[in-house]
């Protein structure tokens, strides 16, 4: 199991975190167009990640608070992705489907993703990983800290939240207000 230590905000200047991230050198993968469809599951989230980049079933749990938070992930890199969802339709139900642009990049091991998300908008993501043991949870959290403060993002833009979440909350208050 993979140790994460991320950090999620709203991103109203993605270009200024943009030149940031040039300035520092971090590798620039591509951008990815991604649906994420999220199954029922009794704990944590299941997500099977569909783009053009990063195809993944990742399971992790990690706790609903702003800042940075630890998540355990598990992760399954498919070779047929649709056909595996057609499978995880069937025997679980679909919760919600996020889609997104995604910019991926990388200084070391940490990743940032600058992502405009279909009715929610912008946002950055910093993602210190661990894979192979090398780095302890400390570590992590001052990597992602590091790259907090650099980005000068203010306490009120982070999120504590998945988009899975807040999706679920716009489809409810949506569907709330038609009643």
């Amino acid at each position: 199991m993979a140790k994460n230590i991320e950090i999620k905000a709203r991103c109203n200047e993605p270009a200024r975190i943009r030149n940031i991230l040039q300035a520092v050198q971090a590798r620039f993968v591509g951008v990815d167009n991604q649906i994420d469809t999220y199954f029922h599951v009794p704990n944590g989230r299941l997500k099977l990640r569909e783009g053009n980049i990063e195809k993944n079933l990742i399971f992790y749990q990690r706790p609903d608070e702003a800042g940075p938070k630890k998540s355990d992930v598990l992760l399954y890199k498919p070779d047929d992705a649709q056909s595996l969802r057609q499978v995880l339709q069937a025997a679980l139900g679909i919760l919600v489907q996020v889609k997104k642009k995604r910019e991926i990049y990388f200084a070391g091991n940490v990743k940032f993703h600058i992502d405009e998300v279909e009715g929610l908008g912008g946002f950055v993501e910093i993602e210190a990983q661990d894979f192979n043991g090398q780095y302890n949870e400390q570590q992590l959290l001052e990597q992602c800290q590091y790259y907090l403060r650099l980005f000068q993002i203010p306490e009120q833009n982070l999120i504590s939240r998945s988009y899975s979440d807040m999706l679920l909350d716009v489809d409810y208050k949506k569907h709330k207000s038609r009643s």
